[in-house]
């Protein structure tokens, strides 16, 4: 059988996918390849986790803004409409942003989306 020799460099990358794998249980961060295998899993989490904390973030807002919205007896869909009507161009976190910081100005804004319902 032929001598098989793990030079520096084999050595480096292998090394460098135990480092990636820190903090891991048993011997996914020990053994190269179940290090190997968890930390792509890992990875590929990672990536769909940051396209899903945007769809969190976008609810949250929402609820927000319902939820300042309601006491002033409208709906969301129906303040989002009056907003659109009256060509105010103010994002989710913004609008989420001024329902808990300014109540007073955001107080302002659903008077005006009132206003453009009612035209």
């Amino acid at each position: 059988m032929a001598r098989v020799k793990f030079g520096k460099v084999t050595r480096a990358r292998r090394k460098r996918w135990i480092k990636r794998a820190k903090g891991y249980y048993g011997t996914k961060k020990s053994s190269y390849k179940k290090a190997h295998e968890q930390v792509v899993r890992s990875m590929a989490y990672a990536f769909v986790g940051r396209k899903l904390r945007k769809r969190d973030f976008r609810s949250l807002w929402i609820v927000r803004i319902n939820a300042a919205v309601r006491p002033h007896g409208m709906s969301y869909s129906k303040f989002m409409n009056g907003l659109k009507l009256a060509g105010i161009e103010v994002n989710r976190k913004m609008l989420s942003e001024l329902a808990i910081n300014e109540p007073k100005q955001f107080e302002g804004i659903i008077a005006t989306a009132k206003k453009s319902l009612a035209k």
